[in-house]
């Protein structure tokens, strides 16, 4: 067996002393550090990926909202276009150009099959007639106004100029038109 290694003495000493000592304390820190190291170095990533997939995600809610005000207003401005199309004036007006007519009086069927009511047909109320034309100017030439060729028609009398006279142009009402009743319609 060997001997026990002399305690140092003197020089030795002091220098031992200031020099660290590379026995199993070392050894031991170094797995400790590296792991610590390891886990401030994860956790810094994994707090940059997730600012990242934060930013990523307010730039897509801010996308999100500026497409759900467009379509928010697109929205009220259809709604606007269905509601002012949609008033009884305008659609009477647009019936009207399609070339509907009020209906007449409705007839309904009994259960038994009698018919209750007399039906009768829808006719188109007289169209208003149009203003006489205005007098023509001094400038203009007699000849843009003359009638076609060929004499006035009966019951028109001719001005002047050879053109027909305002009162001529108004037409005359239609007695059967005056016999009818005035058109109705359910819900006004």
């Amino acid at each position: 067996m060997s001997k026990p290694a002399a305690p140092l003495k003197g020089r030795a000493a002091r220098l031992a002393r200031l020099m660290p000592s590379t026995g199993p304390s070392t050894a031991a820190r170094t797995p400790f550090v590296l792991l610590v190291v390891l886990l401030l170095g994860g956790g810094l990533i994994t707090l940059l990926l997730l600012n990242s997939a934060l930013n990523e995600g307010s730039f897509r809610l801010s996308e999100l909202k500026r497409d759900t005000t467009e379509l928010t207003d697109e929205q009220q401005a259809l709604q606007r276009d269905v509601d002012s199309r949609s008033q009884p004036d305008a659609l009477e007006k647009r019936a009207r150009e399609l070339g509907m007519v009020p209906g007449g009086s409705p007839a309904f069927l009994n259960p038994d099959g009698t018919v209750r009511g007399r039906p009768t047909e829808a006719t188109a109320p007289p169209s208003p007639s149009p203003s006489p034309s205005p007098t023509p100017s001094p400038t203009a030439s007699p000849d843009a106004d003359a009638p076609a060729a060929g004499p006035p028609a009966s019951g028109t009398s001719a001005g002047p100029s050879g053109s027909p006279s305002p009162s001529a142009s108004v037409p005359q009402p239609d007695p059967a038109a005056e016999n009818s009743p005035p058109p109705t319609s359910p819900g006004r």
